[in-house]
């Protein structure tokens, strides 16, 4: 007999596998998904590996197969088995990244009445529970979260535990609805010949009756193929009712016909061809170029080059023709993009070079349309995928090349479920797996990935002049603009008077002008000048933010929305002020000092719609507006000519926060918006506002040079040894109560000394407990422990954590 060791969709699973028999006649594969028997359910599992011998004694049989083809390749199962070894998650949770999007299933759990509630003695229950017997009584069956919603998840459980174990209600289990299916078409055509079907409608007009009935049989003799049915009710005058009839007739037969959602519109997007490279591209795509056919599967260092190139020097072009050369060797590539630079330009720059040889995978696609892209993708109908952090996870077939652009965004990290892997780890250890190459491309590396390229592990490629219309054309000038000494000089706008004085010229000039502030919202915190009170939100220990749009303060971790109060809740004095500045404040002075300007705001306030970045986009490239106020949004990979001056209104928020990176994050994000001045023939300047011009990470991103940037970072790192000289695990744990929650930190703690004392372990660091940067989050108390040293992944494995804990491996930050 075979036996398969099955990853199965339960909480309870965590990181382990179980055995299940395979039943005579059933052919199962490795990757496949199947029905198994968990206790008294039936869940999803998907096999990971198969055996003659079962790990434990008695087994259970597998109770049938969900798909008969695999859903998983065999380098997806064992990426799989390392992401949950490596960040210390859950297996199906890893599995779960590569299923079909809609594929996974939760268990809904029912109650009911047993079949001897009528006759039992209620009399001794408490109110609630009357209540939720009477409740399952009068619908008969009652799903457990619809109990939950009308008395807490804890009470409800507790009440319906107490229920089941005095016989007056039963459990009953059941999958939920299947998420997503192909998306289907309803074809009309003839039954019978077009003869017929003309001399039935003749008929038809004789007796002067049905004559949609006739009408909609002639239309159909006419056609050579079947047509839609919305295509027949636009060109025939006829409703359901007319269609059914001629069915139930069987003179016409409804045929449903699988369409494929194409996230992708190709109209307008013109076939493009490779471009001519500069002697700096040439070299790099020859060194590429040169590795590829050496790709093997197993490869335990596989080739990983870090392309280093100035903002418009060319990388992207570096990417494409990299990517025609692996598919002319009869392999394919993934391209990985930051979500908020996968904009409709960045997409139409791969789809006109590989015109509908292009998948899109990104969270703004319906869950249909990305159904229909994975369906494809496994298919190996696309040479090229590209997408968001999720896309790494793409069933591409035969993969032979792996990009990963703006390879220093922190966004290439899950940090919010399970698993919290890294995209750039994650890809190489794919690449291992398959016999890929990677290429990691950035005008600004992470310092982490440039240690590496400096040691030797990675390949260092470097692009350092722009490609511009004006050959050789330089980076733009940057002016560091000192805040202190314009509110000396009496200046207390928004606007230095550079900048302001720029921005006039720019504009009557007819050019364009980017705006740059992180930070959304039109004030950052509301405080009553009588007491100094601040509104915070009321489950997260955050101040609330104005927004001017909406006239609402809202939680920009929770999104718990509130009106603006009138009067103070504390002293109940009418002295409210609103402090602070975000992007819509900075449209509205905006419009104050330019009145004669054209305004766009890009941030995620205004770009919830599907289409919402394309409109944008759009017509900030049509000229339909002369000044584009944005977030982080409009620093990643736009390229617009006309745009001549960047204005950083303030280069100091995120420069102070407590976290070892911020440094490194201001300098990037700096660099990266600056890139965005003089890409045209028009050249460029750029102006940075701040109240620490002294930074290194500002003076450095002024002169574009990332050298002296990386040399004073890595010194700090080597001195408060911090990544990448060891690694960091952050351990958090979260509870309704704050005392409970430092006791539980405080006592793992001690789990942990007294488990490095016992090991002998010399390299590992404990750092706290202390709450966490954001102490309370979404009603929950949060304290946190970080452990430095070297094999965290092994020894935390090792230790059993309480539910209420996260583990964090390699975290992107400490806040």
């Amino acid at each position: 007999m075979r036996y398969a060791e099955v990853s199965v969709n339960s909480p309870v699973a965590q990181r382990r596998t179980f055995s299940y028999a395979i039943p005579s006649g059933l052919d199962i594969d490795v990757g496949q998904a199947v029905w198994v028997p968990f206790g008294d359910k039936l869940l999803q599992g998907i096999v990971l590996e198969l055996s003659h011998y079962p790990s434990v004694e008695e087994t259970k049989e597998i109770a049938g197969v969900i798909e008969p083809r695999p859903l998983l390749s065999p380098s997806n199962v064992l990426l799989a088995r390392w992401i949950s070894e490596h960040y210390l998650s859950p297996l199906f949770d890893a599995v779960a990244l590569m299923l079909p999007p809609g594929f996974e299933r939760k268990t809904v759990t029912f109650i009911s009445s047993s079949s001897t509630t009528h006759e039992a003695d209620t009399s001794a229950l408490t109110g609630e529970q009357r209540q939720v017997l009477e409740l399952v009584q009068r619908q008969s069956r009652v799903s457990l979260r619809q109990i939950e919603k009308t008395l807490g998840k804890k009470k409800a459980q507790t009440i319906v535990s107490q229920l089941v174990g005095r016989g007056l209600a039963v459990r009953s289990y059941e999958l939920e609805k299947i998420k997503v299916k192909p998306k289907t078409v309803s074809y009309l055509r003839l039954a019978v010949t077009a003869t017929e079907a003309r001399q039935e409608a003749a008929r038809l007009r004789e007796q002067g009756k049905a004559l949609k009935q006739a009408g909609l049989l002639e239309y159909l003799s006419q056609q050579t193929k079947p047509v839609s049915l919305s295509e027949v009710r636009r060109s025939v005058d006829c409703s359901s009712s007319v269609v059914k009839a001629v069915v139930s007739k069987g003179l016409v037969s409804v045929e449903q016909v699988e369409i494929k959602r194409e996230p992708i519109s190709y109209q307008g997007i013109a076939s493009s061809h490779p471009l001519t490279l500069t002697p700096d591209q040439k070299s790099a795509f020859r060194a590429i170029k040169s590795s590829l056919p050496k790709g093997a599967k197993g490869n335990a260092s596989p080739p990983v080059f870090l392309l280093h190139g100035v903002t418009g020097s060319g990388k992207t072009e570096v990417y494409l023709q990299a990517l025609a050369e692996v598919i002319g060797l009869g392999r394919k590539g993934i391209v990985l993009v930051p979500e908020i630079a996968l904009t409709p330009q960045t997409i139409e720059r791969f789809a006109s070079r590989f015109p509908h040889k292009v998948a899109v995978l990104h969270s703004k696609l319906s869950l249909g349309e990305q159904f229909d892209e994975w369906k494809r993708i496994r298919d190996g109908e696309f040479d090229v995928v590209i997408g968001s952090r999720s896309a790494i996870f793409a069933p591409q077939p035969n993969l032979g090349l792996i990009v990963i652009d703006e390879e220093q965004e922190w966004t290439y990290k899950q940090h919010d479920k399970s698993p919290r892997y890294h995209t750039r780890d994650v890809a190489i250890k794919l690449a291992e797996l398959t016999g890929a190459v990677v290429i990691l491309g950035s005008a600004t590396p992470d310092v982490e990935t440039f240690y590496h390229a400096q040691m030797g592990d990675y390949r260092l490629l470097q692009l350092p002049r722009r490609v511009t219309p004006r050959d050789g054309s330089a980076m733009p000038q940057v002016e560091v603009v000192d805040l202190r000494e314009e509110l000396k000089a009496g200046n207390r706008s928004l606007f230095s008077r550079s900048l302001s004085q720029a921005m006039s010229k720019a504009v009557a000039n007819g050019e364009q002008v980017i705006l740059f502030l992180n930070r959304r919202g039109a004030a950052t915190f509301i405080q009553c000048r009588s007491c100094g009170f601040v509104l915070r939100c009321k489950r997260c220990e955050v101040p609330l933010t104005y927004h001017l749009a909406e006239d609402i303060l809202a939680c920009h971790q929770c999104n718990y929305r509130m009106p603006v109060p009138q009067i103070c809740p504390r002293c109940l004095r009418r002295r409210i002020k609103f402090l602070g500045i975000g992007t819509q404040k900075l449209e509205q002075e905006a419009g104050h000092s330019f009145p004669q300007a054209r305004l766009l705001r890009w941030d995620s306030d205004v770009t919830r719609g599907k289409h919402s970045h394309d409109e944008i986009l759009g017509k900030f490239r049509a000229h339909q507006a002369d000044i584009l106020i944005g977030t982080q949004m409009i620093a990643k990979g736009l390229d617009l000519p006309l745009v001549t001056l960047v204005g950083v209104v303030s280069a100091d928020t995120g420069l102070n926060l407590p976290d070892f990176r911020a440094g490194e994050r201001t300098f990037q994000l700096l660099s990266q918006v600056a890139g965005r001045a003089g890409r045209g023939t028009l050249g460029g300047r750029v102006i940075i506002q701040t109240y620490a011009p002294e930074h290194y990470a500002i003076q450095a991103a002024a002169e574009h040079d990332y050298a002296s940037f990386y040399d004073k970072e890595i010194d700090y790192r080597r001195q408060l040894h911090n990544p990448p000289f060891t690694r960091l695990a952050c351990l958090i744990y979260s509870h309704t109560n704050d005392a409970l929650c430092q006791r539980e930190a405080e006592r793992m703690k001690r789990l942990l000394s007294q488990e490095i004392e016992s090991q002998g372990i010399a390299d590992i660091e404990l750092i706290g407990p202390a709450p966490a940067y954001i102490h309370r989050l979404r009603g929950r108390f949060r304290w946190q422990l970080i452990l430095r040293g070297s094999e965290l992944s092994a020894f935390l494995s090792q230790i059993p954590f309480p539910q209420g804990w996260t583990v964090d491996i390699d975290p992107a930050g400490l806040v």
